[in-house]
């Protein structure tokens, strides 16, 4: 019989008060190191292949006319569990908020005690172009020297930012619908253009981002060169920024088969695909599944955006917090 004579009883125990560590949205871009996050999201695609994530389908809550809430969930052995609530709101534009919000719980995986509550706003932004990015790295000729982004707003503001640690390129072309948009992101760095005729740009590039928030096809896949390795990770079901045509004729790479799921766990753009003719980023990682096999070979990443991105650039956060003793403390 186990000794549990100096144990209270269950009806004897309070929870009493949990210091909680919370992080805002600049502490967290402060804390986040990119160079990090790109090296250990290479680690998470290969842990997910192997079956060391936990991340179960993400519930939807739908406000009919306003947007929709999504809850994501994700552990792995060595970390903090994470769990993000994501808000995507279209109207938010128009009252100066972004249209994604988020907010991350970190818990004790060996309690559940909440340990850290912090913005997931930027972390949504940077960890869908930073996957984007590796995909770059991954699947994209060594050689390539051109690039379109298409869409100016927040992942084409990251994308921006981060494809230049994976690729030396002379020109990064900008789309936008609205030109405008695309002459004030293209401002931002010394090698990006403004352009409107996507087909002149797509016509001229090795990779391609697609970043819109279109619920209709933005591209033609006659305007695709061979050898072109495009991304895409929007996300506007039922359909979606990228041709189906071009999912289903060309080699196609993916975060997890959950991809071919419907809405809201997977992606409109994959719908009544087989999941088989899809390659996890991890597969490849790993050697179970080849990745680029020709320079001719036109590649293609759709993302969904997973929980695995979450929690591994929150628990970088988390961490690095803890070390130089940042954030502030609440009370639960």
């Amino acid at each position: 019989m186990p000794d549990n004579q100096n144990q209270k009883s269950a009806s004897e125990i309070v929870k009493g008060d949990l210091q909680v560590l919370t992080l805002s949205e600049a502490q967290v871009e402060q804390l986040l190191d990119l160079n990090l996050l790109l090296a250990n999201l290479e680690k998470g695609f290969k842990a997910l292949s192997q079956g060391d994530v936990q991340a179960p389908g993400r519930p939807e809550i739908s406000i009919p006319g306003k947007g929709f809430i999504l809850s994501m969930p994700a552990y792995q052995s060595g970390m903090q569990v994470s769990l993000k609530t994501v808000c995507v709101f279209e109207g938010n534009l128009s009252l100066n908020l972004p249209n994604h919000l988020a907010v991350i719980n970190l818990f004790d995986p060996e309690t559940g005690k909440p340990v850290c509550i912090m913005d997931g706003t930027y972390i949504t932004g940077i960890r869908t172009s930073a996957s984007a990015v590796v995909s770059v790295k991954l699947l994209s000729r060594a050689e390539s020297k051109i690039a379109t982004i298409l869409g100016a707003g927040v992942q084409g503001r990251e994308h921006l930012k981060l494809l230049p640690m994976v690729r030396d390129l002379e020109k990064i072309y900008i789309g936008s619908l609205y030109f405008e948009d695309a002459k004030q992101l293209a401002a931002s760095h010394e090698n990006a253009i403004p352009i409107d005729d996507f087909e002149a740009a797509l016509r001229q590039s090795d990779i391609v981002f697609l970043c819109s928030h279109s619920y209709k096809t933005i591209i033609e896949m006659g305007w695709v060169n061979t050898g072109t390795h495009i991304s895409s990770v929007g996300y506007a079901p039922p359909e979606g920024e990228l041709p189906k045509e071009i999912t289903q004729l060309h080699s196609l790479f993916v975060e997890t088969r959950d991809a071919f799921e419907q809405p809201p766990v997977g992606c409109g753009e994959l719908a009544g695909l087989d999941p088989d003719s899809g390659t996890e980023l991890g597969e490849m990682l790993i050697g179970m599944r080849p990745g680029r096999i020709s320079d001719t070979e036109i590649t293609v990443y759709k993302a969904m955006g997973i929980a695995m991105e979450d929690m591994v650039a929150a628990n970088l956060v988390y961490e690095r917090a803890n070390q130089e003793g940042v954030g502030a403390y609440i009370v639960l």
